[in-house]
């Protein structure tokens, strides 16, 4: 990803900031189901929201063996529209650190230990793969950038299935859909945090 990885950032969130305003301004149900998740469509902003916040902390901390300790979570009943300031502002944040902190640096992830780049990718994961899962709660329309799917497939999924779009691709290696040939991947699926030295 290299040099993309912040604009990669930013074009990403701006895209579904765009698309969710749709629904922010209208009348849709936020309490309806995120696509096959547990979480409703609120629930699931909200754990975005904390994704970017969560993996700015930790690419800037350096922490090398958990989570920074802290929690985000929506305070005083905001408005949907509201939220949407929570998303972009996560997302400018996240990528800022991206972008000051040297290509050297490592943080602890679950999914293995990872750099700048790699955090940034983790951020448009699930900015890509929630949006999906909102929009099919929302009856929203959603698709990113083929192009940027493409990059963050290339740095996190190296085992992504040949011959795909991307987009399909990211949503398979998510275990969000099947593709021919390739089965579901429930509950079995993982990026590849650490990075190629």
């Amino acid at each position: 990803m290299g040099t993309h990885a912040a604009q990669d950032l930013e074009a990403t969130v701006a895209h579904a900031v765009a698309v969710l305003a749709e629904a922010a301004e209208g009348d849709r149900d936020w309490s309806r189901p995120a696509g096959d998740l547990d979480w409703d469509c609120w629930d699931t902003l909200v754990h975005v929201v904390g994704d970017l916040y969560a993996y700015a902390g930790q690419v800037a901390s350096g922490r090398m063996d958990d989570y920074v300790p802290v929690d985000i979570h929506a305070e005083d009943d905001p408005t949907p529209a509201q939220m949407l300031h929570a998303v972009r502002a996560g997302g400018t944040i996240l990528a800022s650190v991206v972008t000051t902190q040297p290509d050297s640096n490592r943080a602890y992830h679950p999914y293995g230990v990872s750099d700048p780049d790699g955090f940034a990718a983790m951020g448009m994961i699930e900015v890509m793969v929630h949006m999906h899962d909102m929009a099919a709660g929302l009856g929203l329309d959603y698709r990113p950038d083929p192009e940027i799917c493409a990059r963050v497939l290339a740095r996190m999924f190296p085992d992504a299935p040949a011959g795909f779009e991307p987009w399909p691709a990211l949503l398979w290696c998510t275990g969000r859909t099947e593709l021919p040939g390739h089965p579901r991947r429930v509950g079995k699926w993982r990026w590849k945090g650490t990075p190629d030295e």
